[in-house]
């Protein structure tokens, strides 16, 4: 099957116009540097045979940072964004709906930097390996395309690989266009300490066969473009930014749908403009909410005091103001009635302070008629967050069959989906699937659905490790 890409989407035309038009004003140029010979190695892609040293070819920017802010400034005007009153640095931000092509963007982006500017080397930094080979993938795909749209200039893209470091220096020497796809967790390891030289990423470490430099030398000397793929992914840490700043960037470009940090943004498609101009298909939000709840006494250690006479702490409480409950700040002593300090709320009938016990690390109260010990940071009273996450589940699925439902007979597919933090929630979230499975069978039975929706249903529950014998279509 070959793809065929429309290169005349408006939307997609204006985000890479956002970005190269911040350019505007330079001349074509690049820069040269002496690339120190490499050793054969056949092993490591590095039979070259040099006996001096090469030329290499990097990026040059000509501009002055008033000429870029100022070419950002009218870039924002025109997208409809609020201009920057000063150039912080050169990170510049695209935002994009997920679906609306944003890996064929920046992609095309490359090549109209290097036809209007002369730019040749370019770094994709991506925050997994999923991410690393679609993107590899995507060059591959579109190959065909960016050659045809571009008069078959010559072009190289490979995958960062630390037993291939040959392709690094070539990365350096070559004339053509180059595009590295690496993942962050490559490079984000460098140590000062000779002593832990040995822990670093190999990228980071000097190497016998490049004459005692180190791979991310030869990128430095390049001055490349950098295009970090989600940075809300790539760049979340202190040492993530470091490492990206030490690959001596001439800018960084940032491309996301969920930007945490919005370095100078150029150009904004959020999911109500893809969705308006039909762009992407709606999207339906169903949510739970906890209204209400305070029909039991709610108390939360905030953190205790010793410094004065008497000790106190500082607890969260459900307090009656203005006929209103609300959530409230108060400092309490031992002999406290929280009965009074409420508002007269009666769910709060026998917790009289005790004991506050003030040792570092071990902070707690006590009551005298309750034998609840709550220690810091801890809290009662609060909505079961397992019975929370059961009722979304419960009714994600009801959602998702009732919606089969009604749009299986229109050939449409329901996709639902459950987004978790990590691997680390997913015993939990399995045991919640299971709670749940009964509720969820009473829901089915007696409903006509679809019978490869009930069948994804009981597939799903399966695998969490519940044999559902009785889910079935009616």
């Amino acid at each position: 099957m070959k793809f065929q890409f429309d290169a005349e989407l408006d939307y997609q035309r204006e985000a890479i116009d956002a970005v190269t038009d911040l350019f505007e004003g330079q001349e074509i140029c690049s820069t040269n540097f002496t690339v120190a010979p490499l050793k054969d190695d056949p092993q490591m892609g590095l039979s070259l045979g040099q006996s001096s040293g090469d030329l290499g070819m990097g990026n040059r920017l000509r501009l002055l940072d008033e000429d870029l802010l100022e070419n950002l400034q009218a870039i924002q005007l025109r997208n409809g964004l609020a201009p920057a009153s000063e150039l912080a640095s050169r990170d510049f931000t695209v935002e994009m709906e997920t679906g609306t092509g944003k890996t064929y963007v920046y992609l095309r982006t490359l090549f109209e930097l290097n036809q209007r500017y002369g730019f040749t080397k370019f770094i994709i930094v991506v925050p997994s390996v999923a991410i690393k080979e679609g993107v590899y993938k995507s060059l591959q795909m579109t190959e065909p395309h960016f050659k045809g749209l571009y008069d078959n200039t010559p072009f190289d893209y490979f995958v960062y690989d630390s037993q291939k470091l040959g392709q690094v220096r070539n990365f350096a020497t070559s004339d053509t266009i180059q595009i590295m796809v690496i993942n962050i967790d490559a490079f984000r390891k460098s140590f000062d300490d000779p002593d832990k030289a040995d822990k670093a990423n190999i990228i980071h470490r000097p190497h016998d066969r490049m004459t005692g430099n180190k791979p991310i030398e030869f990128i430095q000397a390049t001055h490349p473009v950098v295009i970090i793929d989600e940075p809300q992914s790539v760049a979340n840490t202190e040492k993530s930014r470091e490492a990206i700043a030490q690959l001596n960037p001439l800018c960084t470009l940032r491309y996301s749908a969920t930007h945490l940090d919005k370095h100078h943004m150029v150009y904004r498609l959020d999911s109500i403009d893809a969705y308006e101009r039909k762009l992407v298909k709606q999207i339906e939000v169903t949510g739970v909410e906890v209204r209400d709840s305070h029909n039991k006494a709610y108390i939360k250690l905030l953190q205790t005091d010793n410094r004065n006479s008497p000790i106190r702490a500082q607890v969260e409480i459900d307090a009656l103001q203005k006929g209103l409950v609300k959530r409230k700040k108060k400092w309490v002593r031992s002999g406290e009635d929280l009965l009074d300090t409420t508002g007269g709320r009666t769910v709060y009938d026998g917790y009289i302070v005790d004991d506050i016990y003030c040792e570092p690390d071990n902070e707690y109260i006590s009551f005298t008629s309750k034998p609840e010990v709550i220690r810091r940071g801890e809290v009662i009273g609060q909505v079961n967050e397992d019975e929370y996450k059961r009722l979304q589940i419960r009714k994600t699925i009801e959602e998702h069959l009732d919606k089969e439902l009604q749009l299986t007979p229109m050939g449409i597919k329901v996709l639902s989906l459950f987004f978790h933090r990590s691997r680390g929630q997913l015993p939990r979230l399995r045991r919640r699937w299971r709670a749940t499975a009964r509720q969820v069978r009473a829901y089915v039975r007696g409903r006509v659905y679809p019978r490869r929706a009930v069948a994804e249903v009981s597939i799903a529950f399966r695998r969490s490790g519940y044999r559902d014998r009785g889910t079935r279509r009616s």
